[in-house]
């Protein structure tokens, strides 16, 4: 009998984006994440924002998967995709196209053309969520959500989790038992099959006061390319 044809990993990706689209298990984000869609930023008025939850964007087989809080209320919530349209995501973004992980340099709506070469960028929770908080419970919520992407990415090895709240909900993901190790910048950890690294958030709040730097973050990055597999 032949082989069974290997599956397309895009398929799986595409069926799980369908469900998390979809979802309204947390009242309170989906009551947010509509609420904002409507009133807006003034800058952005004229715009129609997604207001759903945001799937993960990026390469269907990367080695690299990058893990962030939530989506921003007028940056991912606005436009649709993850890191998309706001100040993180300049940052970030910026950093990964000078690693060659990233096609350009800016992301800035869902149909701009930016690729993500062996990398895909994701979150923790997929709603917006009010004062970039989301409860204990919204995290639990998403948590097969994430578990099912990285399930779907075989070829995964390095997790660059983007703050404390997604390194821990990136171990709570793969049911890595206590004591954890402890977040920092440049933290490194087993996780599983995978190391696990540690960014500070590419937040205004961190980026504005030098807290990250460009530099620290390519240095992540550069630790994370060391770490791909050959090939």
């Amino acid at each position: 009998m032949a082989d069974p044809a290997p599956q397309d990993p895009s398929q799986g990706l595409a069926a799980l984006d369908a469900r998390i689209v979809a979802c309204r298990a947390c009242p309170r984000l989906v009551e947010w994440r509509e609420r904002v869609a409507t009133e807006k930023r003034a800058a952005f008025r004229d715009e129609t924002y997604w207001g759903r939850p945001v799937t993960g964007f990026g390469d269907a087989s990367p080695w690299l998967v990058i893990v962030g809080l939530a989506p921003a209320a007028h940056g991912a919530n606005r436009t649709g995709r993850v890191f998309t349209g706001d100040r993180s995501a300049d940052f970030l973004v910026e950093a990964l196209h000078r690693a060659g992980l990233a096609s350009q340099p800016t992301s800035v709506r869902a149909d701009d053309g930016l690729a993500l070469p062996g990398c895909r960028m994701t979150a923790a929770v997929r709603c917006a969520p009010p004062a970039n908080k989301p409860t204990a419970l919204e995290e639990a919520n998403c948590r097969p959500f994430l578990r099912e992407e990285l399930a779907a990415c075989p070829d995964v090895r390095v997790l660059l989790a983007l703050g404390a709240f997604a390194w821990q909900a990136t171990l709570r993901t793969l049911d890595v038992p206590p004591p954890w190790p402890r977040f920092g910048h440049a933290a490194e950890a087993a996780a599983g099959a995978f190391t696990l690294l540690g960014s500070y958030h590419p937040s205004q709040q961190n980026t504005f006061t030098g807290r990250l730097t460009p530099a620290m973050l390519d240095a992540v990055l550069t630790r994370a390319r060391a770490l791909a597999p050959a090939g």
